[in-house]
This record gives C-alpha cells, structure tokens and sequence, in this order.
C-alpha cells in the first residue's frame, strides 16, 4: 500500500486553514441535535495536544517544527468546536469537557513505550503507528457526524478541520510504515502494544458512556461499521499488522455490535 507522502518543508511553511466568514448564529437557529452535541463535546476533547506534548520530539529533526505547528492546529479545532458548543449555550470554559477527572496522560504510546522499556527506533514505531490510527479514527468519527447531522455549517467547518488532521495522519502513517517494515522487533512491540493497550483516542480518559455513546451513535449502524471496516483495512496495510481487527474490537468492547452479525 501507498501512502499519502508528506512534504514537512511545504506543511510548516504553510497557514493553516481558518474558519473566516462562519456565522456561527446559524447554529441558533437551526442546532445539532442532542446526540450530535453530545459527540461534539467528545470530539472537542480530542484536541487537547496530551500525546504530542508527551512525545519525544528529540526523536525525529522534523519534529520540533511539525509539533509546534499541529499544537497551534488542533488548538484552532478546539476553537472552532468550542464556538459551536457555545452557540448552543454549551460552556466550555474548563477543558477537557467531558474528561473523567485524575485520567488524563494515564496511557498514550510515549507513556507506554517509557513503562516497559522501550526506546529508539522501536518507541517510534509505536508512536507514529498509534499516532496514524488515532488520525484516522478521529477522521472517521467526523466523517460520520457530519452524514448523521447533515448540517450544512457544520460540513463545511469539519471538511476544514479534517483537510489539516489527514496531514497529521500522512505524517504519521509515513513513518510508521518506514520503521515496521525495517525491523523486526517493532512490528512484534507495536503489535503487542496495540492489541493490548490501545483504545479509542480519549477513552483513557473520557467516562465509558461517553466513548460508548460516541461509538453508538456514529457507528453503530451498516454504514457506520463499513467506515470501520475500511479503518482496519487501512491499519492492517502496515506491515505486520494484519488481521489485527483493532477497531472492530474496540467497539465490541463498548457493545457496539456489526449489523450483518446481527442479521446472520
């Protein structure tokens, strides 16, 4: 599989896009619906830079230029997000919205990586990879809430944000790609550490029922778990990562169950 090329010169000589000209009184008049602002404010969270602060920036010469920009980026997703909630007279003053409280920084690649040891070239792997698959979960989770809410504002600012997270995931997945198929030993950790410590970007500290409503209002139905079905399809395209099945059974686990089981 080909994957999108990143071009770090271009991205952090680049501005990142802006929400000019949104009339955000149109949400006023015609709101998301509860469920939609539930995963919002879900959503919202997201954007809180905890993994990338967190990451070994030392670790690529790229790095330091490429975070410094995805910090200001997803701090304007936070923005843009946080105008929307508010707009519905939704506060959001005490970030993260919805985070159960003493969870935050308890599990992401760089954390886990420094628990057991692991270091080098093997540590990146393991961020990179989890990093791509957070991007793209994310990607998807706002794919669906835009088909589900069908609110023409709100698809043109998430078209916006996502334009910038598939950067991040380019990035990500580039050189994920690069360090599994060199070594060995970094498919064989990433695989463990996936399989046994990832979960839902945020859900490490975000109430269960907020991961779990999120999951089931996006995804739950035929269309929802064929996007899911894509994402694994996508995750298991690098190299020694398949038939890992990670997202279909991260949504197990918070009962989402696929249709066509259902059916059969």
């Amino acid at each position: 599989m080909q994957f999108m090329a990143f071009d770090s010169g271009s991205y952090t000589r680049g501005a990142a896009r802006r929400d000019d000209g949104v009339d955000y009184d149109v949400f006023r008049r015609q709101p998301l619906s509860p469920e939609g602002l539930r995963c919002l404010r879900h959503l919202c969270d997201l954007c809180h830079p905890h993994d990338l602060l967190a990451a070994p920036a030392h670790a690529e010469h790229t790095d330091t230029a490429i975070l410094t920009r995805w910090i200001n980026e997803k701090d304007w997703h936070r923005e843009v997000l946080a105008k929307v909630l508010t707009a519905h007279t939704i506060p959001t003053d005490t970030p993260p919205v919805t985070a159960a409280p003493g969870k935050i920084g308890r599990r992401g690649p760089a954390r886990w990586a420094l628990r057991h040891g692991v270091n080098g070239d093997d540590a990146t792997a393991i961020r990179m990879t989890w990093g791509a698959i957070n991007e793209w979960m994310t990607h998807s989770c706002y794919h669906r809430l835009v088909l589900r809410e069908e609110h023409p504002v709100l698809t043109d600012l998430l078209h916006r944000v996502t334009s910038l997270e598939m950067r991040h995931a380019a990035y990500y997945a580039g050189r994920a790609h690069d360090r599994l198929a060199h070594s060995a030993r970094a498919r064989r950790l990433t695989r463990f550490a996936l399989r046994h410590f990832w979960a839902p970007a945020a859900a490490a500290r975000m109430p269960r029922v907020e991961t779990s409503h999120l999951m089931r209002y996006l995804l739950a139905d035929e269309a929802g778990w064929q996007e899911i079905r894509q994402l694994d399809d996508r995750i298991e395209r690098l190299p020694g990562l398949a038939g890992l099945g990670l997202v279909r059974r991260a949504l197990r686990r918070h009962g989402v169950v696929d249709p066509s089981t259902r059916r059969a």
